[in-house]
């Protein structure tokens, strides 16, 4: 797959990621977190606001790789 459509597919699927999962953390945030005290908040949207960035990384290095297919050493 030649490297700019592989880009191409990966910042869609990144912007896909991040939205999905912009709703999802909301969506849970306003279900269980409604009576919870400051802190919970703190270190729910503290851990939730990093845990997108590991799935993104994958994304990014598929994106990196050279055209052969095989990463650099």
């Amino acid at each position: 797959m030649p490297v700019r459509l592989r880009k191409l597919i990966g910042t869609v699927l990144i912007v896909v990621l991040v939205i999905l999962y912009a709703l999802i953390a909301t969506t849970v945030a306003s279900n269980r977190l409604g009576e919870s005290a400051w802190w919970v908040h703190l270190i729910f949207f503290a851990v939730s606001g990093l845990v997108w960035v590991i799935p993104a990384m994958f994304i990014i290095r598929w994106m990196e790789r050279p055209e052969g297919g095989k990463p650099d050493p």
